[in-house]
């Protein structure tokens, strides 16, 4: 069984080599880190391809820019059983490919809890999953996704349904995508246990609180919808 851990880079030389020595460790000669960079100006590729390790592939993506997009060309060149999306500046625990390859042995789509941690890796919260209430179900996410991408793993089944993603990234960002039609289509399982550091920093925290955000958020949960419900008509 063939590993392939996706993983979208973009101005992360601040942390990518850490996060990339705690995935590698945990990897098969025969598995593969996607890595998809949307662009980086800094050292980030230099970082990259200073490893002499044949199992890093390194893509640039050169159309339309934004995380989501920029994960879904690195699942585009994937070539595994079992997929593992990453983000450039989190840190694996060293049990988390072990975990999950025991998890979908009975799922589809496996997620972890996490710890979440400063830029410095000092701990915020000890559980992602206590601190917002992480459920199960598709119209509970439907309604505010508690997933995170970075925690997922999935198996074939759920990789040749969700791609290609919704073209509207915005509406429809890559973890929103992945939690409803995983929910809607296969068998979720969460593991209760953190098996990264989620590292929350300036650089990747997002939110909106004004009438615009909830008027983006009505828009994008009927466009997902109706996205689930043309995909699931397909798969």
């Amino acid at each position: 069984m063939k590993i392939s851990v996706c993983m979208a880079t973009y101005n992360g030389e601040k942390f990518v080599k850490a996060q990339i020595d705690s995935i590698l460790c945990q990897l098969s000669q025969n598995d593969e880190i996607i890595i998809s960079d949307d662009g980086s100006s800094d050292e980030t590729i230099n970082i990259i391809k200073s490893y002499d390790d044949s199992r890093i592939k390194l893509y640039h993506h050169d159309s339309e820019h934004g995380y989501t997009k920029n994960f879904e060309n690195a699942l585009k060149y994937a070539t595994g059983d079992v997929f593992f999306l990453s983000d450039q500046d989190d840190v694996w625990m060293t049990n988390k490919v072990d975990v999950l390859i025991e998890a979908l042995n009975n799922s589809d789509l496996v997620m972890s809890d996490a710890i979440v941690v400063d830029e410095k890796l000092q701990t915020i919260y000890s559980s992602h999953f206590k601190r917002a209430k992480v459920k199960a179900g598709f119209w509970h996410n439907f309604a505010k996704t508690r997933y995170v991408g970075a925690c997922m793993a999935f198996n074939k089944n759920v990789y040749n349904a969700i791609l290609p993603f919704p073209k509207n990234q915005k509406l429809c960002v890559h973890d929103y995508w992945i939690t409803l039609l995983g929910e809607c289509c296969f068998r979720v399982k969460l593991i209760n246990q953190p098996l990264i550091k989620y590292r929350r920093h300036d650089n990747n925290l997002t939110g909106e609180s004004s009438d615009r955000a909830m008027h983006v958020k009505i828009f994008s949960r009927i466009y997902a919808l109706q996205q689930i419900l043309v995909r699931r008509i397909c798969i």
